[in-house]
């Protein structure tokens, strides 16, 4: 994806995403080998709203799990926040992720039988912080994401709304360099995703997270800077949106 696709003003700022030539093949030399990415370039900056388009069987998954860390690319190249991924050893992947990306799931992937604070805390104890520190940047998380009072519930006790809510102050957790939603109002009613939504542009707007949003959803995707869409595993069209209004 060339530069003149990228948001206007962003220009000045380090990519964030960098992949040239990514393609996904799986049953690799079998009959039925399928090739599901077909070449793809992408680029985001620090500090994008961008969201990620296309049908069912586009390549949208494949490519998240790929932007993600969570699958590498057949062939292609990805610098993830300046780290080629090319160079990241199997044993280390589960570090970049949680250190540089922060996951929002539509089915919202809390741990059951434990509170929204433990909740939160947990990447930071994968990423060896300290009990007060890590308590007290749960906390603050949950109260930036208006989950104060419902810090001791466990997911089984709240609404979708409040399992979103608390699923994004624990993508928070680690301050990450992304923040990738896949379908994160795909489970909600209208009005909590549309509070959920709003929260993004709290994040992009107040604290210049880099946001990628993954969607099948076209009303969501027009509220981001940026709209990529997929088509058969390649990228075919780029729509900048220039009338861009954070919560419109």
């Amino acid at each position: 994806m060339n530069n003149e696709n990228l948001t206007p003003g962003s220009e000045s700022q380090p990519l964030i995403i960098d992949m040239k030539g990514i393609v996904k093949r799986f049953y690799i030399g079998q009959p039925n080998e399928l090739e599901i990415l077909r070449g793809i370039d992408l680029s985001v900056r620090k500090g994008e709203f961008v969201s990620i388009v296309g049908a069912s069987g586009s390549g949208k998954s494949t490519l998240m799990n790929i932007i993600g860390a969570l699958d590498r690319p057949t062939e292609g190249t990805y610098v993830l926040d300046g780290v080629p991924m090319d160079d990241v050893p199997d044993d280390l992947l589960s570090d970049i992720r949680n250190c540089k990306i922060g996951f929002v799931f539509q089915t919202f992937n809390l741990i059951p039988r434990t509170s929204a604070l433990k909740n939160v805390e947990l990447p930071m104890l994968y990423a060896n912080m300290p009990l007060g520190k890590r308590t007290a940047r749960a906390k603050m998380l949950l109260d930036l994401v208006e989950m104060t009072e419902r810090m001791g519930h466990q997911p089984s006790e709240l609404s979708g709304g409040q399992k979103q809510r608390v699923a994004i102050a624990r993508a928070m957790a680690n301050d990450p360099a992304i923040i990738l939603a896949d379908e994160p109002t795909g489970a909600l009613d209208t009005a909590t995703g549309r509070l959920v939504m709003d929260l993004f542009h709290t994040l992009h707007r107040e604290q210049g997270k880099t946001i990628v949003l993954i969607t099948h959803n076209p009303e969501l995707a027009a509220e981001t800077e940026r709209v990529i869409t997929l088509s058969d595993g390649r990228v075919i069209g780029c729509e900048r949106r220039e009338a861009f209004h954070a919560g419109v």
